[in-house]
């Protein structure tokens, strides 16, 4: 229909506004969402934040309160803790089948990548930064070209996305992801598995420092 290209349903807006404000650390865990408020900050009516709401509780991101608010959900050590588990197999899966399957546009949109998120964390915008870290983590899963973890991913994508902005130390991410691509690149599959795992563990261990450093502020 004519006019209709890149039109965005406004509950969509709303749901990608609310999670990029919850992911960006800008709508901080335990905050209220109420209805009525969010509406008039966003300038929307309420139908299209309740429709968004209930996205972000299926996503993840959002617990639910009764009547017509939420709580940006406070995730506990246990919720990291299962969230590594399910990320420490999927990822090691997905990496070494991106090495076996990748193809030159694949590589061409995991080069791009990286290259945003070197690009922001050595100037020091650490929301761009982590969004290009993620985005790379995506393509990485496009590459892997199956499409069971294509689902599992999607399902995920709003959890994982918050776990992977758990780090503080922006350019020593985006280096390991690097080395990632150029072992990728190289179908080198034995020595991505090799740095699957050690970006597993500076993960771990940038999570519980994000996480006590958080505690304390």
């Amino acid at each position: 229909m004519a006019g209709s290209e890149g039109f965005e349903p406004e509950s969509d807006r709303v749901t990608r506004q609310l999670r990029d404000d919850i992911l960006d650390g800008v709508r901080r865990p335990g905050s209220r969402l109420v209805e009525r408020e969010l509406a008039a900050e966003l300038g929307v009516s309420r139908l299209p934040v309740r429709d968004a709401l209930k996205a972000l509780v299926g996503e993840g991101l959002v617990t639910p309160r009764p009547r017509t608010w939420a709580v940006v959900r406070e995730f506990s050590d246990t919720d990291v803790s299962d969230l590594d588990e399910v990320r420490s197999a999927l990822e090691t899966l997905t990496f070494r089948l991106a090495a076996q399957r990748r193809t030159r546009a694949g590589l061409e949109r995991l080069r791009a990548d990286v290259d945003a998120e070197l690009r922001a964390a050595r100037s020091g915008d650490a929301v761009r930064a982590r969004r290009a870290a993620a985005d790379f983590h995506e393509t990485v899963t496009s590459l892997a070209a199956n499409e069971l973890l294509s689902e599992l991913e999607r399902t995920l994508r709003s959890r994982m996305r918050w776990l992977l902005g758990q780090h503080d130390d922006l350019p020593a991410v985006a280096e390991e992801h690097e080395d990632l691509y150029d072992a990728i690149a190289a179908r080198d599959v034995p020595r991505v598995e090799h740095l699957v795992a050690e970006h597993l563990e500076t993960g771990r261990s940038a999570a519980a420092a994000h996480r006590r450093h958080s505690s304390r502020n």
